[in-house]
């Protein structure tokens, strides 16, 4: 039976690569020449731009669909991004299908994988997810073809949806368009890729645990995590179906901000609670953007460290520069220490993982191989709890390091009962935060880094796995969190200091450090996230406009992104 599914599950992953080879083989011609000088035009101009020239009749959907169609088949011969080319059947939406009056008319948009489009599977990277097309389009899909916009191309991630790389057996693995060894970020890395790359403006991915923030801050592009019920979640595949005690929430990324922004207003303009009945009926809210757009003087707080990995070289780096021109702004800029985020890391990697991961296990075919970091989980989840807890013992006791070993202590299925405690402390850690904002920090926003480090190498996961706080406790307080590119890693400026000494390291810490190399990384990206309290997507755009604007003023000039080729 195991040598049967193994074939079958080689046979399926064999199957659907050799199905979108020969779907990009079969592209008419027009997909496969050099870029003409009027797509290069169109490949530079806002969507809200495109958006005018479709409406005005100046520009055919078709001609915006083909060059970036064109632009995604390099991004996708040098990352390996993308998973299902929807191409043919996208020219014939745009002509039949999709809303050429709305606002978001003749945009390509391209799906994080999961997303559910008809005629196409929903694999996540499960070989036992293929063969099974869609019959119909998920709310999210029937709701950009309503506002005009031409979903083109599904995009690559990991099995388990829980890690910062992007691999799995069934499409292979996604690269970082800035440096082919290491990830593009995870697990909406396929987006993160293409859209750093330049094969597409506007991209929807989900996030967890960061699952949109830290692929932003690794390939170099903007997201935003919107809050649960900002945005539509039905009509997706996961790893995980029913977990709820921390809600997988559907978002938006972008390649500039200036996409970001329209992109989002745009959608939420849609009113998505009609179509998907987890939506909450908040219209877009601009007087609120407009308050923070032109505020005089804003209150930013920086949280330079989450108290169990404190951020290398090249991401203080760019929390500094982000912070010193909001100073030069004018802006009231001070440090800030939240309720113990090292609490938020233990509660929701335990609520996360309740189930001891044997949901998204269940999908594994013998033989189907695991994303390092989740497997590195389950190994620790299913360690008997007598050789687990003299590891404990050694890790705190030992070691001295109370950090690793609090994580440890309880990792271990949940029962029903241990559960309700867990989600009771949430809570209560919730509202310890809250207050903290209101009554102590007394912020329009908080600034801090997006992870750790830049990117990790390929299978760095397997080390770097719980080095997650600075966007997980985010998800656990179900925040309103984006993220801008800042600068890339110097090799210089971003050495490790000679008083470093990684032994002395925690051990969430000595995985995140084991693979920082300034020299090996030269050129990675590096982000800043910007984060406000709950619903509140309208203002953490705006302060994350200023935050640009303050970096083009007073910080050297914005993100450079990557030319499009």
């Amino acid at each position: 039976m195991s040598v049967q599914e193994y074939r079958q599950h080689r046979r399926d992953c064999k199957r659907k690569q050799s199905e979108r080879k020969s779907k990009i083989s079969a592209l008419p011609s027009s997909y496969l020449y050099p870029l003409y000088p009027h797509e290069r035009t169109i490949l530079g101009k806002p969507i809200q731009d495109l958006v005018q020239d479709v409406h005005a009749q100046i520009t055919d959907p078709i001609d915006i669909l083909r060059a970036y169609g064109k632009v995604c088949l390099k991004a996708h011969e040098k990352t390996n991004c993308v998973t299902e080319i929807l191409f043919p059947e996208a020219e014939e939406w745009a002509k039949w299908e999709v809303d050429l009056k709305g606002p978001l008319a003749g945009i390509p948009v391209s799906l994080k994988d999961s997303i559910q489009v008809k005629g196409f599977d929903v694999s996540v990277g499960f070989s036992c997810n293929t063969g099974k097309p869609a019959a119909e389009d998920g709310p999210m899909v029937r709701l950009l073809k309503d506002a005009g916009a031409v979903p083109f191309v599904k995009t690559n991630l990991p099995t388990t949806l829980l890690s910062f790389e992007s691999t799995n057996g069934v499409w292979g693995r996604t690269l970082n368009p800035h440096n082919a060894k290491y990830s593009p970020g995870g697990s909406t890395g396929g987006e993160s890729a293409l859209l750093a790359f330049g094969g597409s403006r506007i991209g929807i991915g989900s996030d967890v645990a960061g699952s949109v923030r830290v692929p932003a801050h690794f390939s170099g592009c903007y997201s935003l995590r919107c809050s649960t019920g900002r945005w539509p979640k039905i009509g997706m595949n996961t790893s995980m179906p029913g977990q709820e005690a921390i809600p997988s929430v559907f978002s938006p990324m972008a390649r500039t901000m200036n996409d970001l922004s329209y992109f989002t207003k745009s959608l939420i303009g849609m009113q998505p609670w009609k179509y998907d009945y987890t939506v909450h009926p908040l219209e877009w809210r601009e007087h609120i953007a407009e308050e923070y757009r032109i505020k005089e003087k804003l209150r930013i707080g920086v949280m330079r460290t989450d108290g169990v990995v404190d951020p290398a070289p090249a991401c203080a780096r760019a929390l500094d520069s982000v912070a010193e021109a909001l100073v030069q702004e004018g802006h009231d800029v001070f440090d800030v220490t939240p309720p113990s985020p090292y609490e938020a890391l233990y509660l929701a990697s335990q609520l996360l993982l309740s189930d001891g991961g044997a949901t998204f296990m269940n999908f594994f075919r013998f033989g189907e191989w695991n994303d390092p970091g989740a497997a590195q989980m389950v190994y620790y989840m299913r360690l008997p709890r007598a050789i687990k807890y003299l590891y404990y013992l050694w890790v705190k006791y030992v070691r001295r390091d109370s950090i690793w070993a609090g994580l440890l202590r309880h990792w271990y299925p949940k029962s029903a009962h241990e559960y309700w405690q867990l989600a009771y402390k949430r809570e209560a850690y919730k509202a310890k935060f809250f207050d903290w904002w209101s009554d102590v920090a007394k912020m329009d926003a908080m600034i801090t880094p997006p992870n750790a480090t830049p990117a990790v190498p390929h299978n760095g996961m397997h080390d770097a796995v719980s080095s997650c706080g600075y966007t997980f406790l985010f998800n656990l307080l179900d925040y309103t969190a984006g993220v801008i590119p800042v600068t890339h890693v110097d090799p210089v400026k971003d050495q490790l200091p000679a008083s470093f000494n990684f032994q002395k390291l925690n051990g969430v810490a000595k995985g995140a450090y084991k693979h920082y190399d300034a020299e090996k990384m030269a050129g990675l990206p590096v982000g800043v996230q910007v984060v406000g309290r709950r619903l509140e997507e309208e203002k953490v755009l705006a302060i994350m406009e200023r935050v640009e604007d303050s970096l083009d003023r007073h910080g050297g000039g914005r993100y450079e992104l990557l030319e499009v080729e």
